[in-house]
């Protein structure tokens, strides 16, 4: 991989390279692998786009509906435009304890055993690839004759 003014990659870059004892097409086209993803997306798009929604609708109101936004909410001083600004941490908080609830109980898990199947693969194929005859890159190294008096 090429960086930057001809950075070299850090050590510390990861991927197959850093875990070799991992088969990494395995590990992708696992059950688990799947499932996790699958379940990650059903729960992050539809949490994303009620975030959006919910943010450009409080925007939207700001800029085109100004004496909505001014009307007195409850008490005097305090806005619908306060209130509603003040529901976009509630919802921010609220999403972020959701996802750690659903990551601890659904996505975690489903990490875990995906991480597993694909160290179990990557011993399968290694032990698979034991007892192959490696070929020599150039010729005379590691194609040592023994010879017997």
């Amino acid at each position: 991989m090429t960086h930057p003014q001809g950075a070299s990659a850090p050590a510390h870059a990861g991927g197959a390279t850093e875990h070799p004892e991992i088969d990494w097409l395995a590990a992708e086209r696992s059950p688990e692998f799947r499932e996790l993803v699958r379940r990650r997306k059903a729960f992050v798009v539809p949490a994303t786009i009620f975030f959006l929604a919910w943010y450009f609708g409080f925007i939207i109101l700001a800029g085109y509906a100004p004496d909505f936004m001014g009307e007195t909410f409850l008490v005097d001083g305090l806005t619908v435009g306060y209130v509603l600004a003040f529901t976009q941490f509630i919802m921010t908080w609220g999403l972020a304890a959701w996802y750690l609830r659903k990551s601890d109980r659904v996505f975690d898990p489903l990490a875990r055993r995906a991480a597993a199947r694909a160290v179990e693969a990557g011993r399968e194929e290694e032990a698979g690839r034991r007892f192959e005859r490696r070929t020599a890159e150039a010729p005379g190294i590691g194609d040592e004759e023994v010879t017997r008096p």
